[in-house]
């Protein structure tokens, strides 16, 4: 390839992130980009066409692939748990439970979000689900606007970090590593981000009482034994769902996507015990199934039609001599490469990410001798941190989508601000100490 024209490959590159600023379908922007590209780089004399031929090899192993199977599954799961009332029932539980503590609802809201993070994985459900359901109990018994808004947008994100997550697995397939470690890997990061958002609350609620107060005692107190059989009820079927789930992964019984199986049937289940298994609801959930899949497995056509052209005009060469070759080595490559990602992250769906920009760090990070377990993790960390960044945090418009006319958009982006400190200190806290992640899956091996 001459000089002249190396240009090229980043202009590819650039040419796909106009159009996905701009709204156009994420498959048909980066499909109609790699035909212009293509139609150009032939027209030159500096693409060669016999790469097209690889095309549908790759097309029928993305179809074969047996981990991307675990994305409809996970996906089926939280859609099913999401038509069951699980969240409302949980909520409710758990803000009687700790409603004498003072914060006690806004602890409520971390403990429920963990929690449906690990049974749904589904960021938009759950923060849908908690500022419908927690937003205005909240705000009726006296909680500080921003309290509220920033604890229900910072834990409905833990769906990203904490397994069984759609993003690990997306991740897992680009970085070439095996999910059933990424989720297990994950698991102490994102109990020490739930950790963290519940300890910001307690210290909130004793600084400042009035912030936010405990539950009057006419509405905490059901009795002990109608409070026995709601915890009973409510809170262990998700729990030794989670188990099931985890549980299997972890101890090697299942992979992810059979893990993922066993969650669909479990999910199922509890929404036949809630009364909420019918054919309507049925319908709801493999509709949203199929439209979520379909998109993904058109992103990832139209991003292996990109990555083949790319790849055919040494872009992706000019990529790797750029980021291999950084000022200060590793570190300098994990700070590009995760302010690139926390930047995009304002602007393009996860899945753009993971299909178009994590393919060019992949080789980078294996010359560099980073851990691809690791390093997914913290991709995955600082994801989250990026969908509660002000102004273009995808958590904040859930929300605002949701939230009463009286809580205006500025307390949300308040509101979210320390639950974002604290993201970021997690963070720098799993960078700084890789055996975060590691601890678990070497106990495992």
């Amino acid at each position: 390839m001459t000089l002249d024209y190396e240009w090229l490959g980043p202009a590819m590159f650039a040419g796909a992130l106009v159009l996905l600023s701009l709204g156009y379908p994420v498959a048909f922007s980066l499909g109609g980009v790699s035909i212009i590209f293509g139609i150009v780089g032939i027209a030159l004399g500096v693409f060669d066409p016999i790469f097209l031929t690889a095309m549908p090899q790759r097309i029928f192993g993305i179809m074969a692939n047996y981990t991307l199977l675990a994305i409809p599954y996970f996906i089926f799961m939280g859609s099913m748990l999401e038509k069951s009332g699980i969240a409302e029932n949980l909520l409710e539980t758990m803000g009687i439970v700790l409603g004498r503590l003072r914060g006690g609802l806004a602890l409520a809201v971390v403990l429920v979000g963990a929690l449906l993070a690990a049974t749904t994985g589904v960021v938009a459900a759950t923060v849908v689900a908690m500022g419908l359901i927690s937003l205005p109990i909240m705000l009726r018994y006296g909680y500080n606007k921003e309290l509220a808004t920033g604890v229900i947008a910072a834990s409905g994100t833990l769906g990203q970090i904490i397994p069984p997550s759609v993003v690990l697995v997306v991740l897992g397939d680009q970085l070439g590593v095996s999910v059933g470690d990424l989720f297990i890997g994950s698991l102490i990061p994102g109990l020490m981000m739930s950790g963290a958002f519940a300890l910001h609350v307690l210290i909130v609620a004793f600084l400042k009482p009035d912030l936010a107060p405990a539950l009057p005692a006419e509405v905490r107190n059901i009795g002990g034994k109608a409070l026995g059989k709601r915890i009973f009820q409510v809170m262990l079927p998700p729990l030794v769902l989670i188990f099931l789930v985890l549980g299997s992964i972890f101890f090697g019984f299942a992979t992810p996507t059979e893990a993922g199986a066993v969650g669909c049937l479990g999910a199922i289940a509890l929404a036949a015990a809630n009364g909420q298994l019918n054919l309507p609801s049925v319908g709801q959930v493999c509709d949203a199934t199929l439209k979520i899949t379909t998109m993904v497995i058109f992103i990832l056509l139209g991003s292996t039609a990109f990555s083949l052209v790319f790849r055919g005009l040494n872009g992706d060469q000019f990529m790797f001599d750029l980021l291999a070759n950084l000022p200060g080595g590793t570190t300098g490559f994990l700070i590009v490469s995760m302010v690139t990602v926390f930047i995009l992250g304002f602007f393009i769906d996860f899945f753009e990410i993971a299909f178009i920009v994590v393919p060019l760090f992949v080789p980078v990070a294996q010359q560099l001798g980073i851990d691809l377990i690791w390093y997914g993790v913290i991709l995955g960390a600082n994801l989250q941190t990026s969908f509660l960044t002000p102004p273009f945090g995808f958590a904040l418009f859930y929300l605002r989508g949701v939230a009463p006319p009286e809580v205006t958009t500025s307390d949300i982006y308040r509101g979210a601000i320390p639950f974002i400190l604290l993201q970021m200190l997690v963070l720098l806290l799993i960078i700084a100490f890789p055996g975060i992640v590691s601890f678990l899956p070497n106990l495992g091996s």
